[in-house]
């Protein structure tokens, strides 16, 4: 199986898509499609005998244009061109004028007066209607090869009405040349005209308004450098991306941007990564620290390897990831495809009963065509199209830029449900690594001075709680001092000479040995910490105890906020571990989490989730470890870090790139409000056509209020107009600020 995503051209509303979403399924050999309207894409699952060029050939049969592979240089797609725009605007006022002077008591141009001049006036409107037939071309096309492949779209419908419009216009333009002048009255074509402009310039501010959703992918795939600094034997040299190879050695300098991803082999420097991770705090880097592709040196200069380049990049892969997620279908979009196909061939029903009904109730054939026309046009389902995958797509635009990638737009919608959130304990509510928690002086010698010490000794070891020493030194630049006489005692500790001075670091068992104690109170301290699980490091110096170091796994900075954001939306929380009950409970307490579950293999973390959905809960599982991947996969939702491990990844529905917690109510809130706002697309996409189709068809004539043509297309564009602007408020959401203390 293979799968591809292809620009698609020509398609203009909701039944375009779902039209050829349907065409493509129906194929052999194709596993699955989804069609994105707003980012005019096919996202197809295919049998590997199929080729590329068999995809195109479907889309083509469909009535529709193949614009090659999708690729993140290139998001955009096809306008209409702004030049031909304006000189047919200029062109169809031309056209308003003459049909309309008469009405509006302005002076009409010489010899094409209506009623003085009739002919000459056909004449000139008919000559005048041809060029917007060119103009218009591919919208009958469309119309006609969506009409005879049985999927009819908004093309369809305006074909219908243009060409009812123009057919019935020549007959009167006929009957004018045989000299009957009344038929001057029943002439069509300014309509015809003023249908089509309306329409092209309807699908240019449709064009212009989907470019907006899709900024924040732009800047991602602009973001990253087009040119890098190579190292070379003697100097340096600017070179193209493409001209990058694996492991080339790049120079970084102050105020550049970072060409390929990579790790540092020299130097220290602070980078801005906030485009990728939505962290606005800068991150220190050093050497055999990663680099991303586009983020920012802002202090120091670095070399660095580079790793993944071009289209292997993180970037790359984060906008690959995006647009796949746009191409997925939420339910609620679904549904509306699934009407919008019912909807035309409904449309065409509706205005044809309406001509019948007209003819036989004894109207003229102009009114009667002038109703038939107007329902055709006034009920076009743009706007019913554009109002479930627009938000969508500005969602996911809002996610990426706060660094929280979604795999699939379902989730979306599935999250608004979200009754439960469960998270694991270690690498995920916690750091997974030891760290300095505790350290208590007892004696008068600085601080810092004492964890060089233990530092030192510490440097020597392969032990775990090395790595925690390890760590602090580099974080707070401590100068190792030289060991002697070093000696490893298991189970015990550490010992060695430094400055001349016998040092010893390690358990209580080292105190034991060497017969030196802490005070009576001092030690009840260091056995409250022992009891909530800290390891404790001794530093004895020349038979002295000068401190007490407690190592432990701490908790992450953001995860106690995280839970009240989720807690005040009336979400459960739960804490789901393999550690044992005291840690689990003591992490609990102090995260304010009462629901802990512990001792728990990863079959039995599965369990725990099902029994959950089981109760009809909706349950977000969040993690970062191998034994996380089959209840991420379990949950309704499974939420990753960026961090974890492969498989972790791969099993999860969402990616938080910072590992930051409170970005998870972040997304909850952000899911709420594009759900929200597609509801209210799809109610005033139905409401548009509810109060327009009645007045299309005539209904309120004995009421005075009547609509032609001309203002059913105008009233057309503006519906559409009015849901995509509502669908870019959703890129106005920002993370509520904790407001500051007066």
């Amino acid at each position: 199986m293979a799968k591809i995503i292809l620009n698609i051209g020509g398609m203009s509303c909701s039944a375009c898509s779902t039209g050829l979403e349907k065409y493509l399924n129906k194929q052999e050999g194709i596993i699955n499609a989804n069609v994105n309207l707003v980012l005019a894409q096919a996202s197809i699952e295919y049998d590997s005998k199929l080729t590329v060029s068999d995809l195109e050939r479907f889309v083509k049969e469909a009535g529709f244009e193949s614009l090659g592979i999708y690729s993140e240089k290139n998001i955009s797609q096809k306008t209409e061109s702004k030049k031909a725009l304006v000189f047919f605007g200029i062109l169809a006022f031309f056209i308003l004028y003459i049909s309309m002077a008469h009405m509006s008591n302005l002076p009409s141009l010489p010899y094409l007066d209506m009623m003085h001049y009739p002919l000459n006036y056909a004449l000139c409107l008919l000559l005048l209607v041809l060029p917007f037939f060119i103009y218009g071309f591919s919208i009958f096309k469309s119309g006609l090869k969506n009409a005879l492949h049985k999927t009819p779209n908004m093309d369809t419908l305006v074909s219908l009405g243009v060409m009812a419009s123009f057919i019935y216009s020549l007959y009167s333009l006929f009957m004018l040349l045989k000299g009957h002048s009344s038929y001057v009255t029943s002439l069509y074509f300014e309509s015809c005209a003023l249908i089509i402009y309306f329409l092209k310039v309807g699908r240019f501010i449709d064009y212009k308004s989907k470019e907006k959703t899709k900024e924040a992918l732009k800047e991602l795939v602009q973001i990253t450098p087009k040119t890098a600094l190579l190292k070379t034997k003697d100097s340096e040299k600017e070179v193209t991306i493409d001209e990058v190879k694996p492991q080339d050695i790049l120079i970084c300098k102050p105020g550049m941007k970072v060409a390929v991803d990579g790790t540092i082999t020299k130097g220290t420097a602070y980078f801005d990564e906030a485009f990728i991770t939505g962290e606005s705090k800068p991150s220190k880097k050093s050497v055999s620290n990663k680099v991303i592709a586009g983020s920012i040196n802002l202090d120091g200069y670095i070399e660095y390897s580079a790793e993944r380049i071009g289209k292997d990049s993180t970037i790359s892969e984060i906008v690959h990831l995006v647009v796949e997620a746009t191409n997925t279908k939420a339910p609620i979009q679904k549904l509306a495809d699934k009407v919008s196909g019912y909807f035309v061939p409904t449309i065409i029903i509706i205005a044809c009963l309406t001509f019948i009904g007209y003819v036989l109730f004894g109207f003229q054939l102009n009114e009667a065509l002038t109703s038939f026309v107007t329902v055709l046009v006034v009920a076009c389902p743009c706007a019913l199209g554009l109002a479930t995958p627009l938000a969508i797509v500005v969602s996911e635009g809002v996610c990426a830029k706060n660094g929280i990638l979604v795999k699939n737009s379902s989730i979306i919608e599935e999250a608004t449900n979200i009754s439960n959130v469960v998270f694991d304990k270690t690498g995920t509510l916690t750091y997974g690594k030891l760290q300095i928690a505790k350290i208590i002086n007892y004696s008068d010698e600085n601080e810092e001075d004492l964890l060089t010490l233990i530092a030192s000794l510490e440097a020597k070891s392969t032990h775990p709680i090395a790595t925690a020493f390890a760590n602090y030194t580099k974080e707070h630049k401590l100068s190792l001092q030289e060991v002697t006489n070093f000696k490893n005692i298991p189970g015990i500790g550490l010992q060695g000479t430094i400055n001349k001075q016998k040092v010893y670091a390690g358990s209580y068992k080292f105190c034991v040995k060497l017969k030196v104690f802490l005070a009576d109170d001092d030690q009840v301290i260091a056995d409250e910490l022992e009891n909530l699980n800290y390891s404790l490091v001794y530093l004895i110096v020349d038979n002295k105890i000068k401190a007490l170091v407690g190592i432990k796994d701490t908790i992450r900075d953001n995860a106690k906020k995280a839970i009240k954001k989720l807690e005040n939306e009336r979400i459960k929380v739960g804490l789901l571990t393999g550690d044992n009950e005291t840690n689990a409970k003591l992490i609990g307490h102090k995260l304010g989490i009462t629901m802990v579950i512990s001792d728990v293999l990863p079959q039995e973390k599965t369990e725990a989730i099902k029994e959950l959905l089981a109760k009809n809960k909706k349950v977000m599982m969040v993690g970062d470890g191998i034994n996380d991947a089959p209840s991420l996969a379990t949950a309704t939702i499974g939420v990753s870090f960026n961090s974890a491990t492969d498989i972790a990844a791969d099993s999860s529905d969402i990616i938080l790139m910072n590992d930051n917690l409170e970005k998870i109510p972040d997304f909850l809130t952000i899911s709420k409000k594009t759900l929200k706002i597609i509801k209210q697309n799809l109610f005033w996409a139905f409401f548009y056509n509810i109060c327009m189709l009645p007045l299309a068809i005539g209904l309120f004539k004995p009421l005075g209020l009547s609509m032609n043509p001309m203002f059913g297309s105008l009233a057309m564009t503006f519906s559409s107009l009015t849901v995509v602007l509502n669908s870019l408020r959703i890129k106005k959401w920002q993370p509520r600020k904790k407001k500051r203390r007066q």
